[in-house]
């Protein structure tokens, strides 16, 4: 297993979202890191997922302009990787056996595949782990941002 880190889209949307301030700076803070480290992964998951819910749900909402845009920008700075046949046969496979939302077992089989330890994600309970992939919530009061750092 690698240093590398998945990204959820929900760090990214906070990243843009001046509604919540204090997740805003840390999404901010946790991205600059992993600039910084290298260990950051986006998939084209991710990247769909963010423009859906900037043009959809960010208020104020990103235009399809400034979306596509952003997407852009993520794609070029940041190693993305591809949902296959292979990673949606993991996922439903997942979603079964630990009764996971479809989307989110899908990102949890990107990883898996890709070899991938660490989720940054605040859809599941920090800390958890399943088969190998441990999902970290940036926002809990636990996290430690030097865990960034290095990995398992």
């Amino acid at each position: 297993m690698s240093a590398e880190i998945l990204i959820d889209t929900n760090v990214l949307v906070y990243a843009y979202d001046p509604r919540a301030r204090a997740k805003q700076q840390q999404a901010l803070t946790v991205l600059r890191r992993l600039v910084v480290n290298g260990h950051g992964r986006l998939s084209t998951q991710t990247l769909g997922e963010f423009y859906t819910v900037g043009t959809r749900r960010l208020a104020p909402r990103l235009s399809r302009e400034d979306a596509a845009g952003q997407v852009v920008a993520l794609a070029a700075a940041w190693p993305i990787l591809p949902v296959t046949a292979l990673v949606v046969l993991e996922a439903a496979r997942g979603a079964s056996a630990h009764r996971l939302d479809y989307w989110d077992a899908q990102l949890w089989a990107t990883a898996r595949l890709n070899q991938i330890q660490v989720i940054l994600t605040e859809d599941f309970a920090h800390g958890r782990v399943l088969e190998g992939v441990q999902f970290m919530d940036p926002f809990a009061a636990s996290f430690d941002l030097t865990a960034l750092d290095s990995t398992h």
